[in-house]
């Protein structure tokens, strides 16, 4: 299982650093390819700190003796993992907002938005982990457990928050797209929202519902097998992997063109808001849709 999530690592390295090179440097950002932007940021820190995690396990199970891994490790891990459930909420739930009240958002949202939201869930996410880390001794001497307990308990809570967020927009999303007074297409962004959602809700969340069992039910190792601890590796290993290959899924629709740029075509197909069917004249070279209007402008 460990090796597996070695492989599936290295396979989601290489796909989020394609989509960070080419939403970074190769393509106008808009609102949604921002929180897009940063997700496949928080995957490819997750990632890296997963394989280094791998590679222990491997090294500790080849050579039967106790390899010493960096405690901060496993803060980076945490700070990645609250981020990218943070971003995705904060996708899920802005686009149903755009979908409900299509008027409203777009005559009140402000233009730097999703830089603002994204900015503020980084370093949110980065001072919960570090004051956990440090009250719980991971990254200096352990201090005082009642303000790890309190730490661990905030953790929770906000994980939790997170994901009721995160299922409610979604739910949101979807009741009002197939059961609205008014028929709203479905578009590749759609799909892009909610299989990446889905992906989270099947491989990304039993990490965290792991950890969680594991600072708040006693004697957790003898209630559950140890061995679903190398299984939320891998699921969460998959969930960050599997979010490029979404992406160039999405875009490839209907897509029988193959140019020299097709992954920044893919990519910018997956992000447009128009349905498929409505689609006329394709994307051109310059990354621009023809005879499209979006909202995500």
């Amino acid at each position: 299982m460990t090796s597996l999530s070695l492989i599936i690592g290295l396979v989601g390295l290489v796909g989020n650093a394609i989509v960070l090179w080419v939403l970074g440097f190769h393509m106008h950002r808009n609102a949604f390819s921002v929180y897009i932007l940063n997700l496949a940021v928080a995957d490819f820190l997750f990632i890296c700190f997963q394989i280094v995690l791998c590679l222990h396990i491997i090294l500790v199970i080849c050579y039967s003796k106790i390899i010493d891994i960096p405690s901060f490790c496993f803060v980076v891990l945490n700070f990645a993992y609250l981020c990218g459930l943070s971003i995705l909420s904060a996708i899920s739930f802005e686009r149903s907002l755009s979908v409900m009240w299509p008027i409203w958002y777009r005559c009140h949202r402000p233009r730097h938005t999703s830089t603002v939201i994204c900015t503020l869930l980084w370093f949110l996410s980065l001072l919960l982990s570090v004051l956990e880390g440090k009250e719980c001794g991971f990254l200096f001497d352990s201090l005082g457990l009642s303000w790890c307990q309190v730490f661990d308990f905030i953790t929770a809570a906000w994980l939790m928050v997170l994901f009721v967020v995160l299922l409610g927009s979604s739910l949101a999303l979807m009741v009002t797209i197939f059961c609205g007074s008014h028929r709203i297409p479905v578009t590749r962004l759609y799909v892009t929202i909610v299989c990446t959602v889905l992906v989270f809700l099947l491989c990304g969340l039993p990490y965290g519902i792991y950890w969680f069992l594991l600072e708040w039910i006693g004697n957790f190792q003898s209630v559950v097998l140890c061995d679903f601890y190398p299984v939320t590796i891998c699921l969460s290993c998959l969930n960050s992997c599997t979010n490029p290959i979404i992406y160039f899924l999405v875009g490839s629709i209907r897509n029988r063109r193959f140019q020299r740029n097709t992954i920044k075509l893919l990519l910018q197909r997956a992000m447009q808001d128009t349905p498929v069917e409505e689609e006329s004249g394709g994307v051109d070279s310059s990354g621009r849709s023809r005879g499209m209007k979006t909202v995500w402008q």
